[in-house]
């Protein structure tokens, strides 16, 4: 699959690092869907002419790693089990082609739409930073000495960009998880989870090639879903469906 999926990623026009300012869309609605790894070829196939690719130093695949915060008691992983509309997810996320790491609060409001705000951080000691601390003041509603490190994730991601520069589709793949409190891991290898990021809930091309897939939209939360499948102690009643949903993508 490696050298099919270089090769469709080849076809792409590249979009640089810098050129995607025009698409940061930090205020945004997401949406997302899952699918089986073998979906990915005829997906890209279907979008080469309409869209962009992300390209960072030659790389079109981008290798991600993302650290969550929450209180002990994991209030930010409960707020979304018991289907708050109003929640919040705090967590550092690294960039490794770019070598950047960015602090960041994401807030969904009960319209549906993610803000996000971040910082960019020199070194790891978040606790002391005062960008940090002046953030999290401002837009999160934990202090920053009630959290603890709970989950991290390791993935690659293939990012997409509409000619018209006015939604972003990315896709994550080789999707792993690493509990810090309870040390178990979780692989989730063959998954992919695409999120279709736009300013609003306008017609989308992306959209309508995942329908012709049978890709249909289903919400999921990385955070949520690698913290059930590596901390057993969790509340999971909302999230067994999902789980079931996840299991059967992937064994069809």
């Amino acid at each position: 699959m490696l050298k099919a999926l270089d090769e469709i990623l080849s076809r792409f026009s590249p979009i640089l690092l810098e050129e995607m300012e025009a698409v940061k869309l930090m205020n945004r609605i997401d949406t997302k869907h899952i699918a089986r790894t073998d979906q990915l070829i005829p997906l890209l196939e279907r979008m080469t002419e309409s869209y962009y690719i992300q390209q960072i130093n030659g790389k079109r695949i981008a290798q991600y790693h993302t650290l969550y915060m929450d209180t002990p008691d994991a209030d930010m992983y409960l707020a979304h089990h018991n289907d708050r509309k109003v929640r919040q997810k705090i967590r550092i996320r690294d960039y490794e082609e770019s070598n950047l790491s960015f602090f960041e609060i994401k807030n969904k409001n009960n319209k549906g739409r993610t803000k996000k705000k971040r910082v960019k951080l020199e070194n790891t000691d978040y606790y002391k930073n005062g960008q940090v601390l002046e953030l999290m003041d401002k837009y999160a509603k934990f202090k920053i000495e009630g959290l603890i490190p709970q989950l991290e994730n390791f993935f690659n991601r293939i990012t997409l960009v509409n000619k018209d520069k006015t939604e972003r589709l990315t896709i994550d793949l080789n999707l792993k998880f690493h509990h810090l409190q309870t040390q178990a891991w979780s692989d989730l290898s063959k998954l992919i989870v695409i999120e279709l990021k736009q300013d609003g809930n306008c017609r989308s091309h992306a959209k309508e090639i995942l329908s012709s897939l049978r890709i249909h939209p289903n919400t999921i939360s990385k955070y949520c879903i690698g913290s059930v499948l590596t901390n057993p102690e969790l509340k999971n009643n909302r999230f067994k469906s999902k789980l079931t949903l996840i299991n059967k993508i992937i064994n069809n």
